[in-house]
């Protein structure tokens, strides 16, 4: 399938040349939502995550989806990919299932003939129902009982797969991870702080590591469990700290259930910011804050040779490498780099103030949105062929839709945070610009930064 969206034939292209602009100048968008919500083009970049990417995070569970085969095809090849099919399960639903079944007891039915045939027993159940569910009015308060009954040694999550919802309720990857933290016990509270519901394992050099450490706190990082007992251990923690906007309703629901306090560290990429948020961390675990200024300085310096070898070479940078690509391009505007598109479908209200930073201070950036579906016949660029970057792209989007092998193949900032992050973004923006990737075999990895046999 890859190999037929690279690239669209130059018949396609012509046939369904675009009738009119995608992109808008930064000067003449507007907050929050740039582009009309229609019908939605997905570009063949897999590095970002799904819900059986973080769902797989949690050893010892078992994932079981219920759906028709059309959307089951996406998360049974996820789960093959990763080469985890054995903790993987599905019930298909067909056509006369949805007037001719009771699918309360399909469900239950189901999950039981599944769990009588797997080769082990696993500590817990993600179960995914499906917007199919929600018009069918299926019980499932019923379903979640009766399983819980049938099963006392099983814990069951309650997840879902309901895209349709999504931009009205809790959106899958939320209701995931508050699903996930349901399965935490509420357990005497140990000096150690919990990182919850990133998808990568966070930078050790990342600066807010480096103040727990000091402070003589044990660190424990949903990503990083190796087993479900240590993950069950998550429950012992005095403070969870989140860096996705993905895990608000999980650790507002831990701190009801678990009475575990809260921390927001956003993929911030402004140095005051950065300094604020270290120094308030510190103030909330009793902690005296240590100075970053020599961290400071350093990104600040790598920064600056980064600027000096790539010069005016234009930059473009997409949603799915950090989730602050308006803040990300304003650190690299202040510094001199030539940014020149940045591809987001909307700004998020954590960033209107860099949105209108950039609009009013470099107003002729391009905003591009990444779902139109005239992207899919949009004529890309000619690679370059002379060996110097046309063009130096942060994330897999910008490099797929601009056709440049100079990129950083990265997702979520990779897991890092803090001066340290600013720093090694510098660095991978020099390697990037002086060794050229090729596109299509980085792009084509699905959930970059965790295990894929691909």
């Amino acid at each position: 399938m890859l190999k037929r969206l690279f690239p669209p034939s130059p018949q396609t292209l012509e046939k369904a040349a675009p009738s009119g602009p995608v992109s808008v100048l930064l000067r003449k968008a507007e907050y929050p939502v740039p582009f009309p919500h229609a019908l939605e083009y997905s570009a063949p970049c897999r590095g970002t995550w799904n819900i059986v990417h973080t769902g797989m995070l949690i050893p010892g569970t078992h994932q079981i989806f219920i759906c028709a085969s059309g959307c089951l095809r996406g998360v049974v090849l996820t789960a093959a990919e990763m080469g985890f099919m054995g903790r993987f399960s599905s019930i298909e639903l067909h056509e006369n299932d949805l007037t001719g079944r009771d699918n309360e007891m399909l469900i239950i039915e189901g999950v039981t003939d599944i769990l009588a045939r797997l080769p082990y027993r696993p500590h817990a159940i993600l179960l995914f129902p499906a917007c199919v569910h929600h018009f069918l009015g299926c019980n499932l308060r019923f379903v979640y009982q009766t399983l819980r009954k049938r099963f006392p040694d099983i814990a069951f999550a309650e997840c879902f797969m309901d895209p349709i919802r999504q931009t009205r309720h809790l959106k899958p990857e939320e209701r995931l991870r508050r699903a996930i933290s349901r399965l935490l016990p509420e357990l005497p509270k140990e000096k150690q702080v919990s990182i919850f519901g990133n998808n990568l394992k966070t930078d050790g050099d990342s600066d807010f590591v480096k103040l727990l450490q000091a402070g003589g706190f044990a660190i424990r990082d949903m990503s990083d469990c190796q087993s479900y007992d240590e993950f069950q251990k998550l429950g012992a923690s005095r403070l969870n700290l989140y860096t996705n906007p993905f895990s608000v309703p999980a650790v507002q629901d831990m701190k009801k259930r678990l009475q575990q306090d809260f921390f927001y560290l956003p993929q911030t990429w402004d140095f005051t910011e950065i300094a604020a948020l270290l120094k308030e961390l510190a103030a909330k675990l009793g902690l005296p804050c240590p100075d970053f200024s020599h961290e400071q300085a350093k990104a600040e310096k790598t920064l600056q040779e980064a600027r000096a070898l790539i010069g005016s070479t234009p930059l473009a940078l997409d949603l799915s490498f950090t989730f602050r690509p308006f803040g990300l391009a304003k650190l690299l505007c202040e510094h001199g780099f030539a940014v020149t598109k940045i591809y987001s479908d909307a700004v998020s209200p954590e960033e209107e103030e860099d949105f209108y930073w950039l609009k009013e201070h470099h107003g002729n950036i391009e905003l591009w949105p990444t779902k139109a579906p005239l992207l899919r016949v949009l004529k890309r660029p000619a690679a370059p062929q002379d060996g110097k970057p046309a063009l130096l792209a942060l994330g897999q989007k910008a490099a797929y839709f601009n056709n440049t092998p100079y990129f950083v193949n990265l997702v979520e900032s990779g897991g890092r945070w803090g001066f340290a992050a600013v720093q090694k973004l510098a660095l991978d923006m020099m390697a990037a610009y002086q060794q050229p990737k090729d596109i299509e075999a980085n792009v084509s990895r699905k959930g970059l930064g965790g295990p894929c046999i691909l």
